[in-house]
């Protein structure tokens, strides 16, 4: 309980693993690089629209994301999604098309071939994997067939992680997944068998609803800095380092010292840990930056009035094997509420991933020009005069959990033996959700002690 931890990075993790230590009452400042809370959960409020600056909603996957809320008791409110979100839209063929949902469904849709709808129904019968590096796209061919691959797995993957299912290894990109073959034979009975298995009062609070915050997710970024306390926030720590000091780590924003910690937590992205551990071994660290991440752009678009098809879903994803010049588009006012003036509109706009990275470089006018000929194409616009237009890149959006995982994960495990005290967390490991986040920094506060 004498403990000083020091937690490196104020974004969603670092806040949350902040949060738990403090209830466990250590010793414990974060230190951050930017002037913000928060990381890239960001809420703006502009003309009458409220939309992020960074990931929209979360889902609801993991009992730690519906605790810590509570936990946060009353301090921030959640928004669970418009029953609207449950409908999401795959473009084919010039057109919407909503993914199916039950057998009958399953049967009329026209986004797979009849040969793959039979194929689906056998999935149940045929063999677990046996390659713990099958990659996601190998995985679907295997089991569901080539047209599920390109209109259901390829468009929620590039909405998810804006990657490529060949690159990606499902035993690390999508664990659940990946763990309902080995552990039951097959997804589709496994999902059954798996739904009938009884549920703790904590595996329950995992509901798999999408949701948001009241006021934007931003609130729930102002109730966890409230509750640590800003004394304990050290922002606009432009040079951090951390240094060896006998049993101890030094922490300096170049040649100040922040103090001596007997646990250092870093929830910073791999291509950041070689400058702020300049210690660390450099083929430790290769193997850690090795992972790639998606660059991605994201165009919030508002309008007044909406004059387009209407727009009843949570979003539509495009298909890579459609050639478009976007990833997705989520409609954010049909879901939650407050994002739009009555009977206007707000839509986010996703391009750029993995095998599109060129869409980052791209000037605020060709970006423009891409997203209006694309939404007028695709949501039955006739003219173009939105009265809310915001771009923000990411170099960094998003991590591609593909081949170099296994040897990613053993460096981390590696230096954390090597170096007692010293804790690597954030999106190199654990996940890339909110939910994910929030897990692992009530995982990472419990670590210490």
């Amino acid at each position: 309980m004498n403990k000083k931890v020091a937690v490196i990075g104020a974004g969603l993790t670092g806040l949350t693993t902040a949060y738990y230590l403090q209830k466990k009452g250590i010793d414990v400042q974060i230190f951050e690089r930017a002037d913000h809370v928060g990381g890239v959960i960001q809420t703006r409020s502009e003309n009458g629209f409220l939309y992020e600056n960074g990931p929209s909603t979360g889902v609801l996957g993991q009992p730690e994301a519906a605790a810590l809320i509570e936990d946060l008791g009353g301090a921030c409110e959640l928004e669970i999604a418009d029953e609207d979100a449950k409908f999401r839209w795959i473009w084919k063929d010039d057109r919407w098309h909503a993914i199916p949902s039950g057998l009958l469904g399953g049967i009329k849709t026209p986004l797979f071939t009849w040969y793959d709808k039979f194929r689906i129904l056998g999935e149940p019968f045929r063999k677990p994997g046996t390659n713990p590096n099958e990659t996601l796209a190998e995985l679907v061919r295997r089991r569901m067939g080539e047209s599920f691959l390109k209109y259901a797995i390829d468009p929620f993957i590039l909405g998810v992680y804006s990657g490529d299912p060949a690159k990606l290894v499902v035993k690390y990109a999508l664990p659940k997944l990946y763990n309902l073959e080995q552990t039951y034979g097959s997804f589709i009975g496994g999902s059954i068998k798996k739904a009938k298995e009884p549920k703790t009062d904590w595996d329950k609070k995992a509901t798999k609803e999408v949701f948001s915050m009241k006021g934007g997710l931003s609130s729930l970024i102002n109730a966890l800095n409230s509750a640590i306390g800003e004394e304990h926030i050290h922002l606009s720590l432009t040079d951090l380092k951390v240094a060896q000091a006998a049993e101890k780590y030094q922490l300096m924003n170049g040649n100040e010292s922040l103090g001596e910690f007997d646990y250092v937590i870093s929830t910073v992205g791999g291509f950041a840990l070689r400058s702020l551990f300049p210690f660390l071994p450099s083929g430790k660290l290769e193997k850690i930056e090795a992972m790639p991440y998606a660059r991605v752009v994201q165009v919030s678009v508002g309008f007044n009035q909406w004059e387009g098809i209407p727009i009843k879903a949570f979003g539509g994803l495009i298909p890579f094997h459609e050639n478009r010049d976007i990833l997705g588009v989520l409609f954010l006012s049909s879901f939650l509420k407050g994002r739009a003036p009555k009977g206007g509109a707000l839509l986010s706009t996703f391009l750029g991933g993995v095998r599109k990275p060129e869409m980052v470089d791209l000037s605020d006018d060709e970006l423009k020009a891409l997203v209006e000929k694309e939404l007028k194409s695709m949501m039955g616009l006739t003219k173009w005069q939105p009265d809310l237009l915001v771009i923000n890149r990411y170099q960094h959006a998003i991590p591609q959990y593909g081949f170099e995982s296994a040897e990613r994960l053993a460096a981390i495990d590696s230096i954390e033996a090597s170096y007692p005290g010293l804790l690597l967390g954030g999106n190199i490991r654990d996940g890339i959700g909110m939910a994910d986040r929030m897990k692992q920094g009530r995982k990472l506060a419990e670590s210490v002690g």
